[in-house]
């Protein structure tokens, strides 16, 4: 027992550190993002099953291999919150609430939405790729997988779950569920099985560039002179540090008192005007008169 704890709490201790902090001081205001988007699929749920809201959720939500791809594409974001018919809604407002929410608390909003899109953007562009290849490859799908309706998070659960284990060194959790979708294309190759692979495989290409930006940006930040790269806000794809502000020259002249100075920095110059001033050069002092009245030995 002991043993099962140490691995649970080498496990996912690190994710669990990461969790407490934001979540015990705002509670469920540390994860909006999640909120907003267990509430959006229950809408587009809800929706979707009256009689005059399926084909408004379709229009706006629904991708097919076979539409054409700015079609596609321009459908992509909102396809991430539009539950599948076939499947019960409450598995996927659970992905969501659990998977999302961590994502936003351990990595933050921007990334939780960047790994996301690109896990849903790479099932989005397989989908068009499979069918073309054809059923004989190993990559390729039956020409009918190009009318499924492909929305739903699996994707972008799958990818936010692989790309925390990698995060926080969960390597076994992240090696299960690459495995559980493996075996999942083993048993029932479809196209959401297909999807899912290609979901790891652009977060893991994702994963390896955020890492090295991020060794990069801290390699910056230890360099002498150099200050911390700005992320996520480079124009040129290269951050560059701000050009030192030239030393100021004192003007010639008098300078202003200074603490070494008492005089305000005035006295050679005033020298220099003044060579025979006689409170700085006093006469030479007169020869002593006194030997003129020297009395007589």
């Amino acid at each position: 027992m002991k043993r099962l704890a140490g691995w649970a709490r080498a496990e996912w201790g690190p994710l669990y550190v990461a969790v407490r902090g934001p979540l015990a001081r705002r509670r469920w205001r540390a994860v909006p993002l999640t909120l907003a988007a267990v509430c959006l699929t229950s809408l587009a749920q809800i929706v979707q099953n009256q009689s005059w809201g399926y084909e408004p959720v379709q229009d706006v939500g629904a991708v097919r291999a076979e539409d054409p791809l700015w079609l596609a594409l321009s459908r992509t974001p909102l396809s991430l919150f539009v539950p599948a018919l076939d499947l019960p809604v409450w598995g996927a407002l659970v992905q969501i609430l659990l998977v999302f929410g961590l994502a936003e608390l351990c990595l933050g909003r921007p990334r939780t939405l960047l790994v996301a899109y690109t896990a849903t953007l790479a099932g989005t562009l397989y989908a068009r790729v499979g069918p073309a290849l054809g059923p004989d490859g190993p990559f390729g799908l039956p020409a009918s997988d190009a009318l499924v309706v492909d929305t739903g998070p699996s994707a972008a659960v799958v990818g936010l779950a692989v790309f925390l284990g990698w995060r926080f060194r969960a390597y076994a959790t992240a090696a299960a569920v690459i495995v559980a979708m493996t075996v999942e294309v083993l048993l029932k190759n479809n196209l959401a099985g297909r999807e899912h692979l290609a979901a790891i495989a652009a977060t893991a290409v994702l994963y390896a560039w955020l890492r090295r930006r991020d060794r990069a940006d801290g390699a910056a930040g230890r360099r002498p002179g150099g200050g911390p790269r700005r992320r996520g806000l480079r124009a040129s794809g290269k951050a560059t540090d701000p050009e030192p502000a030239p030393a100021r020259q004192s003007p010639p002249g008098p300078q202003p008192p200074g603490p070494e100075q008492p005089d305000g920095g005035r006295g050679s110059a005033d020298r220099r005007r003044h060579p025979r001033s006689p409170d700085r050069h006093p006469h030479p002092r007169s020869p002593d008169r006194s030997a003129h009245f020297r009395s007589p030995d």
